[in-house]
Formats: structure tokens, C-alpha cells, sequence
């Protein structure tokens, strides 16, 4: 079973390494998953000799999810969902990064190109979590006034000002989150365009030894950097990249941060609430309890892309996490209602 179970993986790792391969726009790194897809295509015909005889192959549902991301949003956005499904070659995404599938560039126009998309990698996550944020405060407010035996309209009133102060509260929070270091990089690159204008041969020296601790001769990284510095906005985005790690034209939008945060929020506040809007009977409890748990579940269960855990285990976890935090509050509510009352 275990010698089935190590040629399946190698089937599917060859399977899913051929998706990344023509799906990623650098050929370089194109080039290595496409390598990394021939060696684990090697190691499953290996197992194949030993067993003798092996099924069908099919790819499981998790790498079947995580390859239709990866056609719809590209591998550098899911990033973190590779890692957990132990995919090698993503530090060829890293910047600074010296590995095989990292190759100089032999134009001004490719300087810099292996840095975009750095960073969006976390949007799927920061989506999740932002609707799991709202799921379980939500339900555990309403709960906790449905357990005092509140009225549907004020428990309706009390889930709408739930929904509205936390999605707020979030979108502020990530608005100045965001507002602060985008500000900081705003003032690095500001730095930087100073010391370009001041001292334009030492940055161009700086430069030329960056490459050159990445295998291109000194010499020869001299006159790329020469050649980078003819463009002054050109060449202010490389030393950016190069020396700080930035992309200037990736800081993110503190508006934007704002607004994903206050409709992921909203999204996962609403389903707790919605049988109430259409019901005043005592069953939307029961009916928002059980979305909610579904809610949770479907949440545990996306999440498990990023920790590489089973899909049941990580629903039911969060159905456990959450529906605790529901029945607390609940029983809170009550002994406060009867005690109140």
C-alpha cells in the first residue's frame, strides 16, 4: 500500500508540475517545473517496475482544486497552496535569491520582471480568514442575544450592527495598515531616487556587484548597470527591486486593502443573519446555527489548501472552534436573560 501510495504522489506531482510549467509566464521557472515534472515522471516509473502493476491514475480532489486555481489565477498567486502541497522549485519566486532556475537577464526590459506578482500570493488567505472573521463573531453575537431570548427583530438589529462595526473596524484597521507601509516603501524609493541623482556611478557599482554575487562577471554587470541607468525612471524601479525589494508598482492600495477587507468580512456576517430577515419564528436559530456550522466547514475545508491537512479534518476543526464560541455565547445569553429577567 505504501509503494501505491509513493507512485501515486510522483504521478501526481509530475501532473501537477506540467500545469505549472504552461502556466507560468517566466520560461525559466516555465523550464523548471517542467524538469521537476520529468524527475517525478521518473520516480513513479520506478515504483511502476517494483509493483509490477499499478491503477489508473487519477489526481485527488485537493490537486485538482489547487490546479484549477493555478489556470485561473496563475502559480505565483498560489504560492502558499504549493508550499502545502510540498511543490519544490518556489524559491525561484524568492527576490535575491541565487537558484539554478534563476538566469541573469540579458535585457533592460526583463531587469526586475521576476518580482511582479510578489506579495499576492496572501489575497486567496487574507479572503478566507476575512470571511471566517465575520462567520464567527456574527454567529456569536446573534447567538448570544438569540440565548436571552431576545426578539427576532432585535436580534436582527443587533447581527446588521455587528456586521456593520466589524467590517468597518476591519477595513479601517487594513486602511491604515496599509496607508503606514505604504508609506514607508514611498519614503524608501524617495531615498533612493536621491542617492541616484547624487551619486550615480556608486549605485551603478552597487548594482553591478548585486549581479555579480548572482554568477555575472563584474565587468560585465558594470555595463548592464550603465546601460539600466540611461532611463532614469527605469532605472530607479531596478534599485528598488534590486537593492530594497520593492516593486514600485506593487505597493498596494490602502483603499483597495479597505475595501476586501469590509466585504470579506461582510460576506461571512451575512450568512449567521440572513434567516432572520426572511423568518421570526424560533427555527432561525436552529437554520442560522446550522449555515453557520456549513459555513465553517466549507471554510476549514478551503483553509486546508494552505496547511496541506486533510479537507475533513480542517472543516470539522473549525466547526468545533466556531460552533464552541456559538454555544458559549449562547449559554452566556441565557443565564444572563433568566438572570436579568
Amino acid at each position: 500500500m505504501a509503494d501505491l501510495e509513493s507512485w501515486h504522489e510522483e504521478r501526481q506531482s509530475a501532473w501537477l508540475y506540467r500545469i505549472l510549467a504552461e502556466h507560468e509566464k517566466n520560461p525559466a521557472v516555465s523550464k523548471l517545473f517542467g524538469e521537476l515534472a520529468a524527475a517525478a515522471e521518473t520516480q513513479a516509473h520506478i515504483w511502476e517496475q517494483r509493483l509490477g502493476s499499478v491503477p489508473a491514475f487519477a489526481p485527488s480532489g485537493r490537486a485538482r482544486v489547487v490546479a484549477m486555481l493555478v489556470r485561473s489565477l496563475g502559480p505565483r498567486a498560489l504560492r502558499p497552496v504549493l508550499a502545502a502541497m510540498k511543490v519544490r522549485g518556489l524559491s525561484a519566486y524568492s527576490a535575491g535569491t541565487p537558484v539554478p532556475a534563476h538566469t541573469m537577464p540579458t535585457a533592460v526590459e526583463e531587469v526586475g520582471g521576476r518580482h511582479r506578482g510578489v506579495g499576492s500570493g496572501g489575497n486567496l488567505r487574507a479572503a478566507v480568514f476575512g470571511v471566517n472573521d465575520g462567520l464567527v463573531s456574527n454567529t456569536s453575537l446573534i447567538m448570544g442575544i438569540a440565548g436571552a431570548g431576545s426578539s427576532n427583530t432585535l436580534i436582527l438589529t443587533t447581527g446588521i450592527a455587528g456586521l456593520l462595526a466589524g467590517a468597518l473596524s476591519m477595513a479601517a484597521g487594513e486602511y491604515v495598515s496599509m496607508r503606514s507601509q505604504r508609506e514607508m516603501y514611498e519614503s524608501q524609493i524617495a531615498l533612493e531616487r536621491a542617492e541616484l541623482e547624487a551619486y550615480p556611478e556608486e549605485e551603478v557599482e552597487e548594482l553591478a556587484l548585486i549581479y555579480n554575487t548572482r554568477g555575472m562577471d563584474l565587468d560585465a554587470g558594470r555595463a548592464f548597470a550603465r546601460e539600466l541607468m540611461r532611463d532614469p525612471k527605469h532605472a530607479l524601479n531596478t534599485l528598488a527591486r534590486e537593492e530594497l525589494g520593492l516593486n514600485p508598482d506593487d505597493l498596494g492600495s490602502p483603499w483597495g486593502a479597505a475595501v476586501f477587507s469590509f466585504l470579506s468580512f461582510t460576506a461571512g456576517a451575512l450568512v449567521p443573519l440572513a434567516p432572520f430577515v426572511f423568518r421570526s419564528d424560533s427555527a432561525a436559530v436552529a437554520i442560522s446555527a446550522g449555515l453557520a456550522a456549513a459555513s465553517l466547514f466549507a471554510v476549514g475545508a478551503v483553509l486546508s489548501l494552505f496547511t496541506g491537512r486533510g479537507a475533513w479534518w480542517g472543516g470539522a476543526r473549525m466547526v468545533l472552534i466556531g460552533g464552541g464560541a456559538g454555544i458559549v455565547t449562547y449559554a452566556i445569553g441565557h443565564l444572563l436573560g433568566v438572570s436579568l429577567g
